[in-house]
């Protein structure tokens, strides 16, 4: 964890997204500036998700909740809206349809838990999808991608985000391993 702390504090990142937090109990664990909020991950420690945010904006964290091993969200408070941040992780492709099914029926349960007035959402996580360079999915995908073809994951998110009026960005910014 102090390693990890190193590296958002060289990268000055006040606020992280962080997926397969595979320790047995959800809690929070400071190290140096920074706190790591975590749910626990499922039965097999897989999946846990969480945030790892900058002690300066602690006091901008209204709330913060583990929802189950793939999905955590934190709210932030501004001075005119609220902020919140959903952190997910999805079943990897090979997961069978049923798990799949859940994951998404939990996305959107999710997703629709927040009052629309005076809150931004942002929605970010682990997706494991492979997004193409296919024309019909543009409008929410954008013109860059590093895969040529979508995989069934990736149909799934791209009409997720269709269907909630979302833009699908495909950026990885900071990968640590923390054992």
């Amino acid at each position: 964890m102090t390693a990890a702390a190193k590296e958002l504090a060289r990268c000055t990142l006040d606020l992280v997204g962080v997926q397969e937090v595979r320790w047995n109990k959800g809690r929070t664990v400071g190290t140096g500036d920074y706190n790591l909020f975590h749910g626990k991950g499922n039965e097999n420690h897989e999946s846990g998700t969480g945030f790892c945010f900058q002690y300066r904006i602690v006091s901008a964290v209204k709330r913060a909740e583990f929802v189950s091993y793939w999905m955590t969200y934190i709210v932030l408070k501004r001075r005119w809206c609220s902020i919140i941040v959903l952190n997910v992780r999805a079943p990897s492709e090979e997961k069978n349809y049923d798990s799949k099914c859940s994951f998404y029926e939990e996305l959107e349960q999710g997703f629709y838990r927040f009052p629309q007035y005076h809150t931004k959402i942002l929605l970010l996580g682990d997706f494991n999808t492979k997004i193409g360079r296919e024309n019909i999915f543009k409008p929410t995908i954008g013109n860059e991608s590093p895969h040529q073809a979508i995989n069934d994951n990736g149909v799934s998110i791209v009409n997720f985000a269709t269907s909630e009026n979302l833009v699908v960005q495909q950026k990885v910014c900071l990968v640590c391993t923390v054992t």
